[in-house]
């Protein structure tokens, strides 16, 4: 076995343009299972906007969780110099680099990544991880299609290693609460939930297609995308609003309230019917760039006839609900209705105008207690034990990539969740997986 190893790490640290899937990785891999008492080390893939918060968060529970931070990864290394110094700064150790995340795989010292990178990565980032015995947390939505997220569970469980979606509210004493009083038939049967995403979003321009910035390995930034020339206006930040790269609003702030809403309806299943409408409102198409819709409202039906509707609002508009809700949830149920704004929560009786229950906890951040979780369950080894585990993120992350098909095609979907396919709908079908830029290819056989 530690010939093997030994080739297989110089295997994939001098042919980095071969996918890590084709290393063939044992399912018992020599990272997979840790003492109750080791030291965790890690390394951060995607360190620009959320990835330096997973730096933050890391380094705050790095004694109480005993973990390092060893390795940052990124394809712009102009990022590197800061994130260092803050690294050593409040971790007292200098993290190593790698702007290839193969060669971060292909390290036996770092034992789990996190995943910060654009939508279009996390599912093969995933799987590489995975097959080389790596622990994974990954952002939300934790794929940018079906087919992938599919994939990515098979992947976790066959090479045994944990993997967490990073869909926070997981891991919020409050939503924990408001769940429980849901499930506990607090405002009677819950027959439907709605999600906000409110979010005014200004254009943001257009620019000539140009050559990548030095620093920028440009080719690895696209991975799995199809090729398209360098543009400053569709790079960092904005890729969300690129079909290629991105999911839009509806799929950027929108998975963290499918996934309570989902939750809250005890919906672990897909949908039978999807519809979406909406469009770019507001802004002139000839001054901005965007792909993606800044206005979306979807609504999807369970086969018992219960509806998840969602709302995303990119431009000017008011609030709803008593709690002025812009980013959460609204249930309603037999007996009454609860809101959810943030990690607060009230609930009213019937018509009542005052509420009966409210949240009991302070509101609470999340981000270092669902990573910590995360560690928690690395020396653990239940995925039982993970508050989102990966299966869950990926029912919450296929409704609003469901809803920009019925966007995209302009028409209301039949779908088989059983078979992860649409009812006699060809073209519907293709859109579940993607066409892959080689040797960017997620696997068939993971």
């Amino acid at each position: 076995m530690t010939k093997r190893r030994e080739f297989i790490k110089k295997s994939i640290a001098g042919t980095a343009g071969i996918a890590i899937g084709g290393m063939g990785f044992s399912a018992k891999s020599y990272a997979s299972i840790m003492g109750a008492n080791d030291r965790i080390n890690l390394s951060v893939i995607g360190i620009r906007s959320q990835g330096y918060a997973h730096i933050k968060s890391l380094c705050r529970i790095k004694d109480s969780k005993n973990i390092r931070l060893t390795n940052l990864c990124d394809v712009d290394e102009n990022l590197f110099p800061e994130r260092i110094k803050y690294v050593q700064e409040n971790m007292g150790i200098k993290p190593s680099t790698e702007w290839d995340m193969r060669k971060v795989f292909s390290n036996p010292d770092i034992h789990a990544v996190t995943f910060a990178t654009p939508n279009h990565w996390h599912a093969l980032g995933t799987i590489w991880a995975c097959q080389a015995g790596k622990h994974v947390y990954v952002e939300k939505p934790v794929c940018h299609n079906l087919f992938e997220g599919r994939k990515m569970i098979e992947a976790g469980r066959k090479y045994n290693v944990r993997v967490q979606a990073g869909l926070g509210s997981r891991s919020s004493e409050n939503v924990i609460e408001a769940m429980k009083f849901l499930h506990e038939g607090g405002i009677g049967d819950v027959y439907m939930a709605r999600g906000l995403c409110f979010k005014p979003r200004d254009s943001f321009g257009i620019s000539k297609d140009s050559a990548p910035p030095a620093g920028l390995h440009y080719d690895m930034w696209l991975g799995p995308a199809p090729y398209r020339a360098y543009n400053a206006k569709k790079g960092h930040y904005n890729w969300h609003w690129f079909w290629s790269t991105g999911n839009g609003d509806t799929g950027n702030q929108g998975p963290h309230q499918f996934d309570i809403a989902r939750w809250g309806m005890n919906k672990n299943e897909h949908p039978v019917s999807i519809y979406s409408t909406g469009g770019i409102y507001g802004i002139d198409p000839g001054e901005c760039a965007q792909e993606t819709p800044n206005t979306q409202t979807s609504v999807f039906k369970y086969n018992d006839g219960k509806i998840l509707e969602f709302e995303t609002r990119g431009r000017y508009t008011n609030a709803e609900a008593d709690m002025a809700v812009r980013i959460g949830n609204l249930f309603y149920g037999t007996e009454g209705y609860l809101e959810l704004s943030g990690y607060s929560w009230k609930a009213y009786k019937m018509r009542e105008k005052e509420p009966f229950a409210v949240s009991q906890q302070g509101s609470n951040p999340t981000l270092e207690s669902h990573l910590g979780n995360f560690v928690d369950v690395i020396r653990s080894g239940r995925d039982q034990d993970l508050n989102c585990d990966i299966n869950e993120g990926f029912y919450s992350s296929a409704l609003p990539i469901l809803a920009n098909i019925s966007y995209k095609l302009g028409r209301e979907l039949k779908f088989y969740g059983a078979y992860e396919k649409f009812a006699r709908d060809t073209e519907a079908d293709m859109m579940l997986s993607r066409n892959y830029r080689k040797p960017y290819v997620v696997p068939e056989e993971v």
